[in-house]
Parts: C-alpha cells; structure tokens; sequence
C-alpha cells in the first residue's frame, strides 16, 4: 500500500553500493528522495502534492463512542496543458494540486519550480525530470533572427495567402449560391407542372374550352 523514503534510500544505496558514493552525493540523493512517513499506492500512478491518506477516530455525537476511519484526497483525472510537450497530459490529480499549478502558471511552471523532495509520487519526479531536460536542451539550441527583409517577405507572404483565402471563400460561396438558386428555379417549375396536372384532373372540361 505505501512505500517510504527511508526504505527507497536503502534500495537505492544497495543498487548502487555506499562505498562508491560520496557524503555530499548521499546528501544530495536524500534531498532528491522525498522523505514522507506514508504515501499511498495509487499517489505513485498520480500528482498529489502531499496530500496522502489521513487516519483518525469519529466520535459519537451522543456517546462519545469512537471509530476508526480513513480520510482520502478529493483525487480528479484532468488533461493538462504542456508547452514544452506541445500536448496535454493526463494524470491523475488532486484538487489541491491543481490550485498550485494555477498559482505556479501551468504544470510546466510547477514541475520546475517545486523541489525534488517535495515530489513525493513517482510520476511526479518522472515528469519533473523530463520537462527539465527538455528545457536543458531547449536552452542549448542556437537562436537565429531574421532579417528585417526576410521579416518584411513573411509579412507579405502571410497577406497573399489571406488574400487567396478571401477569394477562395468568396468563390465558394457564389458556387453554392449559384446551386441554391437552379435547386429553387427547379422546385418553383415542378411545382408548377404539378398544379397544371392537378387543375387539368379536377377540371378537364374548363381546360378544353380554355384551349
């Protein structure tokens, strides 16, 4: 059901072997690994923001007679905007997780900004980890400026292709008004031709003599 820090540092220390590392990198790693008493199994699949199952007693109002119950987070499953992934994301989320990614400015803000050691999920550190790297990488790139002509050529070339867009719709539509009027002509002169045979039925003679 739950997992705890002290039991992952020692999981990690013996993957890795503690002679091979040094004070400062212990150090680091047990601000890296988040050192909660008590996470819950479904928070590793989610961001919860160290909110966690709570356990207490409920008391009688008559009695006073206790009971043992759990308090669960208020947990949502929500898409969330990623700038850097140019995509959403869905994860499973709490409520006051989302109030922090608001007051952060999205979920890429609130990744960078929330420290290792407060991630306590598993996905939370996964995603942390990964939008870091992709805005390490985004920062390596080399950054080009246009020209004022070849800025000045995008502008116009940007006005030509609204233009054509313009003519394109406007072209459209004459056709489909163009079709909309013969269906309507077409309706009025069959309709017509119906009402002569209907009158030609009902009064056969008055046609005759009309003719």
């Amino acid at each position: 059901m739950a997992f705890r820090g002290k039991e992952m540092m020692k999981k990690v220390l013996k993957k890795v072997g503690e002679s091979n590392l040094t004070p400062k990198v212990k150090e680091s790693l047990k601000k890296c690994i988040p050192d909660n008493k008590l996470v819950m199994g479904r928070a590793k699949r989610g961001m919860f923001a160290g909110k966690h199952i709570q356990f207490g007693n409920q008391i009688s109002e008559d009695g006073g007679n206790k009971s043992k119950r759990t308090w669960k987070p208020n947990v949502q499953e929500k898409r969330l905007f990623s700038y850097i992934l140019d995509r959403h994301i869905r994860v499973k989320i709490t409520t006051y997780a989302l109030r922090c990614i608001d007051k952060a400015g999205g979920i890429d803000e609130y990744l960078l900004k929330t420290p290792y050691q407060k991630m306590d999920t598993d996905i939370g550190l996964f995603w942390k980890a990964k939008i870091e790297k992709l805005y390490e990488d985004l920062g390596k790139k080399e950054v080009v400026f246009f020209s004022p002509e070849d800025e000045a050529n995008f502008e116009q070339g940007f006005k030509d292709l609204k233009l054509s867009e313009r003519e394109a719709r406007k072209e459209f539509r004459k056709e489909m008004y163009a079709k909309l009027s013969k269906e309507k002509q077409t309706d009025e002169q069959r309709s017509y031709v119906s009402f002569v045979l209907a009158s030609a039925d009902d009064y056969p003679d008055k046609m005759v003599a009309n003719y």
